[in-house]
């Protein structure tokens, strides 16, 4: 704050606590031009993703501070790969940071999860973690503040493996099932 100024007012003096206030400047535009609202499908509302198994990547991890200002947080930001909700995004926050040791050794084991779900066991940065798939284990919970339902990332795992091609056409031994076998 500036020092306080002396000015008249109603023939006494006075101090003013602060500074005369400067008009903002203005603000430059967004250059939308190229933009045509008609090329592009407008965004719909998004409602949670049905509960199951997505094929995902994680795009973007941060390091946050917790709320009340004691520790602090990774958030992961998961983006699914395929089907029809491709694209959509999906959250995990993980209290690495925290003085309650039951939270930190919550968190410590969802990112050992991903850690062996993409195959990096030993991270040195977040980074290290993005654009490579895993399976999240979606599930829908009802918020606290809010009574809506959301997504909440419960599991992970490898993704698997693509099928083993056809092997070539070869007489099997034994087509029996085993406990038809006598």
């Amino acid at each position: 704050m500036g020092s306080p100024t002396t000015c008249r007012c109603r023939g006494r003096r006075s101090s003013r606590p602060f500074p005369p206030t400067r008009k903002k400047e203005p603000r430059p535009m967004a250059d939308l031009r190229g933009f045509d609202a008609n090329q592009v499908e407008p965004s719909t509302d998004f409602d949670p993703i049905p509960a199951g198994k997505y094929l995902a990547i994680i795009t973007e991890s941060e390091m946050k501070p917790n709320k009340a200002g004691t520790g602090h947080f990774l958030q992961l930001t998961f983006q699914i790969m395929e089907g029809p909700f491709k694209n959509r995004l999906l959250w995990a926050r993980l209290n690495l940071d925290n003085p309650n040791a039951t939270a930190v050794q919550i968190a410590r084991a969802e990112l050992s999860a991903i850690c062996r779900a993409v195959g990096v066991l030993a991270p040195n940065d977040s980074v290290e973690l993005h654009n490579l798939p895993l399976v999240v284990h979606v599930k829908c919970k009802k918020r606290d503040d809010t009574g809506e339902i959301a997504n909440e990332i419960k599991g992970y795992a490898k993704k698997e493996a693509p099928a083993a091609p056809a092997a070539s056409a070869q007489p099997q031994a034994n087509t029996t099932p085993p406990w038809r076998r006598s």
